[in-house]
């Protein structure tokens, strides 16, 4: 099995895993943890992961020059990405924030041509325009039940901004992945993030009724730490090392489908015809943004 094959396999359980993340962290959001306080708990236990694995890591020195972009690595990939994602996922459906989530493949795209250079073809525009007016669509009209999405169109839309820091983050740690082992600068982006997110949740993880948990809370909360956020970081550095981040930006694209089938095997959510449509915009678009005129 070739290396790009091994990459594109890793690429595909990111997808799978973050499609149960978002009925798994919906379960217990906000009844048992707030989602700041939930970050917390992400960060903190994926830091520590990630030292522990390290020591059987390489040692390898960063160049200080790129101090600053593991900084800014930290900021849209582990604080600003985690944040708005549980925040938006708190207020809006599974569902709705796994199209949201589509975008991704479409603002990495536009990084890519500012950062990247990559070329700008007429289809990768249109395909842009169509691929944002479907998150308008989502936004502006994607409705939920009031219970369990209690401000959709803010939920959205903050999703939206995840799904951005996430395509920043897949740009800037493209280089370093090229330069080090991810073992030599995760560890450091999840320190940072740690201290990035610290302020937000600390008052929410003290107010958590910790006693009322049920054991089911807790393995939701172990999932996302284990395998939504130390797994997929992992699995992530390894597919952006070997592919272009636009490539891996795509796998995002299976996310709705994957969500839809475990938000309503679970009971978290039900599929409508903005949702729908709204997706069906989505994904012509990035089909568009992904794919390059012969």
């Amino acid at each position: 099995m070739t290396k790009r094959q091994l990459a594109l396999i890793a690429a595909s359980f990111v997808a799978l895993f973050y499609a149960a993340n978002y009925s798994v962290a919906k379960g217990v959001m906000p009844h048992y943890v707030k989602p700041f306080g939930f970050i917390l708990f992400r960060v903190t236990g994926a830091c520590l992961l990630f030292w522990i694995v390290g020591i059987f890591g390489p040692k390898e020195k960063i160049e200080r020059k790129h101090y600053p972009r593991i900084f800014f690595g930290a900021f849209f990939g582990m604080a600003l990405n985690m944040l708005a994602f549980f925040y938006g996922l708190n207020l809006t459906t599974p569902i709705n924030a796994s199209v949201m989530m589509v975008m991704a493949p479409i603002i990495t795209f536009i990084l890519a041509v500012i950062f990247l250079k990559e070329r700008l073809q007429i289809r990768r525009i249109i395909g842009l325009v169509i691929g944002v007016i479907g998150a308008v669509v989502m936004i502006v009209y994607g409705k939920g039940n009031a219970e369990n999405a209690p401000n959709p169109g803010l939920g959205n839309f903050l999703i939206f901004i995840n799904a951005s820091a996430f395509a920043a983050y897949l740009v800037i740690v493209k280089k370093l992945t090229r330069l080090y082992h991810p073992f030599t600068f995760i560890k450091w982006m999840y320190t940072l993030g740690v201290l990035m997110v610290l302020p937000f949740g600390l008052n929410q993880v003290l107010e958590m009724p910790f006693e009322t948990i049920p054991p089911s809370g807790y393995l939701s909360i172990a999932y996302v730490v284990v395998f939504v956020t130390f797994g997929t970081y992992l699995l992530n550095i390894f597919a952006v090392k070997t592919l272009k981040p636009t490539t891996v930006a795509v796998f995002i694209y299976f996310q709705p489908f994957l969500a839809s089938l475990f938000a309503t095997f679970l009971g978290t959510d039900s599929i409508d015809s903005t949702k729908i449509i709204a997706a069906s915009l989505i994904f012509v678009g990035v089909y568009l943004v992904s794919t390059k005129s012969k």
